[in-house]
């Protein structure tokens, strides 16, 4: 299966290698910039350009959380290993990490000094890392809120 979402505002799974439409959704008011399976293959997070990360559940076809608090577009979205954590990355300066549990920001990541584009986490650890619009990557532990 293969995951796509674009500028109309869709997701899509798609069946691979034939290539079929399996699911879509739409909820978002404005493009899609990442979209990316929880670790268990249920849920699905993407991120968009309307300041919001959401989460799909795949075997109700809808949308079960919308995540809001940045101020500005979403560039990026990012599971952590244990599923329970979604971070985001934000043309507002900052990164996010969502506990998808409580359904709250848990951390805010401050630092960089222009948008911050791809936030990933490294596997099996509460270390995240980010790139940004500043030209500087930066390592973050995720239970300090702290640069490494």
């Amino acid at each position: 299966i293969v995951l796509s979402g674009g500028d109309d505002r869709v997701w899509k799974t798609w069946g691979f290698p034939d290539g079929n439409i399996l699911l879509t959704g739409e909820g978002h008011t404005d493009w899609l910039s990442g979209c990316c399976f929880r670790p268990s293959g249920t849920q699905l997070a993407t991120s968009s350009g309307d300041t919001t990360v959401r989460v799909w559940d795949l075997s109700r076809r809808g949308c079960t959380l919308t995540l809001r608090g940045h101020s500005r577009a979403v560039r990026a979205c990012s599971w952590h290993s244990c599923g329970d954590l979604v971070a985001s990355a934000s043309t507002d300066g900052t990164s996010k990490i969502w506990d998808v549990n409580s359904e709250r920001c848990r951390y805010t990541l401050r630092g960089h000094e222009e948008s911050v584009n791809s936030i990933e986490f490294l596997p099996f650890s509460s270390t995240a890392l980010t790139s940004s619009a500043d030209k500087t990557l930066s390592l973050w532990d995720v239970r300090t809120v702290s640069r490494l």
